[in-house]
Order: C-alpha cells, then sequence, then structure tokens
C-alpha cells in the first residue's frame, strides 16, 4: 500500500508535464526575432520522405505531439501501476525500476537539450519511483 502514493504523484506530475509540454512547446508563440526566421524557414522548404512531402516544421511539430501522447498514456499507466501496487508491489519493482532510469536519462538529456522546466519534473517524477520501489520492497517473513 505504501508505493501507492508515490506512483499517483509520479502519475499527476507527468499529466502536468504532458499538459506545460502541449502548452509551452507544441502550441507556444515562437518569440520574435530569430527564431521566427528559423520557423519560417522550416515550413517553408518541403523535402521528399518515403513518398511524402513534409517540412521540417512537420516534424519537428509531429515529434512534439508524439510527446504529449506518450506522456500523456504514461500518466495513465502510473496511475494504473498504483492501482496494482495495492497488491503486488514487490512484484512491480522491475517495472518501477525501468522507469526510474528513463526519468533520469530524460533529466540528463533535457539538461543538454532544454531547460531547467523538464529537468525538474523528470528529477520529481523519478524521485517518486525511486520512493515507490523502496515502499514496494518484500514483506519480511517473521
Amino acid at each position: 500500500m505504501k508505493a501507492v502514493l508515490p506512483l499517483r504523484i509520479a502519475s499527476v506530475l507527468t499529466f502536468i508535464h504532458a499538459v506545460l509540454h502541449t502548452i509551452g512547446g507544441v502550441f507556444g508563440k515562437t518569440p520574435p526575432g530569430p527564431a521566427t526566421m528559423v520557423v519560417a524557414t522550416m515550413k517553408a522548404n518541403p523535402i521528399q520522405v518515403l513518398g511524402v512531402t513534409r517540412t521540417l516544421w512537420d516534424f519537428y511539430h509531429g515529434m512534439g505531439l508524439g510527446v504529449t501522447i506518450a506522456l500523456t498514456a504514461e500518466s495513465i499507466v502510473f496511475w494504473q501501476l498504483a492501482s496494482l501496487a495495492k497488491t503486488v508491489a514487490p512484484r512491480l519493482r522491475p517495472i518501477l525500476a525501468t522507469f526510474l532510469v528513463a526519468y533520469l536519462a530524460l533529466a540528463v538529456n533535457s539538461c543538454f537539450y532544454f531547460f531547467a522546466g523538464p529537468v525538474i519534473a523528470e528529477i520529481l517524477i523519478a524521485a517518486c519511483f525511486a520512493w515507490a520501489i523502496v515502499a514496494a520492497k518484500p514483506a519480511i517473513a517473521v
């Protein structure tokens, strides 16, 4: 039962991460100046890829939406794992460890390529998984 709370927190944090990523990253306004020119160039130069015509902006925007979809799905999975943790928490430890490592890797990636917001969110989510792993330890036989 103790692993439920950190998994619920991880679920909510991941959903917030998805919402803020969508608002700021996918549908956010481009700041004036050089960034506007870069976006205009990305939108103005179509290329042929595997039989379809796309722009670099299409790829950039599509990947941003893909991250939103993945984060939203993960938040639902984390909520479902919390429900499972009520009865089989120790058996979930390998899955929790996988997400712990993944979110630490995402934090490092975000540190190199993005900014503090995602780094903080991903470290907090990873901390929830570490907490859940510790809380999901098998009962000691007496």
